[in-house]
């Protein structure tokens, strides 16, 4: 019996220790968004008072063009996937993004409210206080789904409409990112709070790419260190859970408007059958498939993506 005893209390110093080992290797506390905007929030970067949030803003190119180009991100990213396609376009458009909440440097609601009505509400604002009356707009992923909603809600406003790998139809992911996957589990999902392994943002990451060697180290630290921005990975389940997709998705054919459709032949997250699903239903709708690209193609290769853009902006 006293063997036995001190048998079970070695394991368990055993663990309590292997406990300790892991939350000082993987602590990793909230940081203020004024710890980070040094290094993400240079010049032409902004900040405006948008529906109670201090929203991270970049709008870039000609002041005169009458219909600029609004730029949606995805769930966990920011308004920096889209650096490659601003580059390309804001010498001769005006290219506006912004970080959603919950996400990147504009950060969490006070309310903990990510239903898709909340987003629409702050795009529209956000739009009326930059003075753009007409747009072409364009998302990824989640963004895709808050722009084909808001092409619905603001026919008079949407003029075009560009869905790159967009969420809007139920989804069957062949994978899902492991960082998603943690966040929809109860309680697990709060230890990480206040606790993120590097290597499980740079897997995310990677799962997303279809060539997970385009992933570099600078790529993987601006993912990492806007995922620690005060509030966000409290946000990130609630918005899972408030604004699923797939909700609402027989809506997606009363689009009546331009729509150039991207998508990634690799993605795993949304497949490409979500992308027929949108060119059958919209009609006009023109598809172009990049077959080795992921779920963000406009980030992992913008230079070739940004061509089917231009093309299509030129055609219509």
């Amino acid at each position: 019996m006293a063997r036995a005893a001190r048998i079970a209390a070695g394991a368990a110093a055993i663990l309590l220790l292997a406990a300790a080992a892991a939350i000082a290797a993987f602590w990793a506390p909230d940081r203020p968004v004024e710890a980070l905007q040094a290094r993400w929030a240079p010049a032409p970067s902004a900040f405006l008072e948008i529906q109670g949030l201090r929203v991270h803003v970049r709008d870039e190119g000609p002041r005169d063009d009458p219909v600029p180009i609004v730029l949606l991100h995805g769930t966990s990213a920011s308004l920096h996937t889209w650096d490659g396609w601003t580059e390309a376009l804001r010498g001769e458009r005006r290219v506006i993004r912004f970080d959603l909440p919950g996400f990147g440097l504009t950060g969490p609601t006070a309310d903990d409210v990510y239903v898709i009505e909340r987003y629409l509400r702050v795009l529209v604002a956000l739009l009326a206080r930059l003075e753009v009356w007409r747009c072409v707009l364009a998302g990824n992923s989640f963004g895709g789904q808050v722009a084909w909603e808001a092409a619905l809600a603001l026919p008079e406003v949407v003029e075009r409409l560009i869905l790159v790998d967009a969420a809007g139809y139920p989804m069957q992911p062949a994978s899902v990112p492991i960082g998603f996957r943690l966040a929809r589990i109860p309680v697990l999902n709060r230890v990480f709070e206040f606790m993120l392994p590097r290597a499980i943002v740079a897997a995310s990451v990677r799962n997303v790419y279809g060539d997970p060697g385009r992933v570099d180290e600078a790529l993987i630290d601006r993912y990492y260190e806007l995922a620690l921005r005060a509030g966000n990975r409290a946000a990130l389940p609630q918005r899972l859970a408030q604004a699923p997709a797939g909700r609402g998705a027989e809506r997606i054919a009363k689009l009546r408007l331009p729509v150039l459709i991207l998508w990634g032949g690799r993605d795993r997250l949304i497949p490409l059958e979500n992308a027929r699903r949108f060119h059958a239903d919209i009609a006009g709708s023109e598809l172009v498939v990049f077959d080795d690209l992921g779920h963000v193609p406009q980030e992992e290769d913008p230079a070739r993506t940004i061509g089917a853009v231009k093309r299509f902006l030129a055609r219509h």
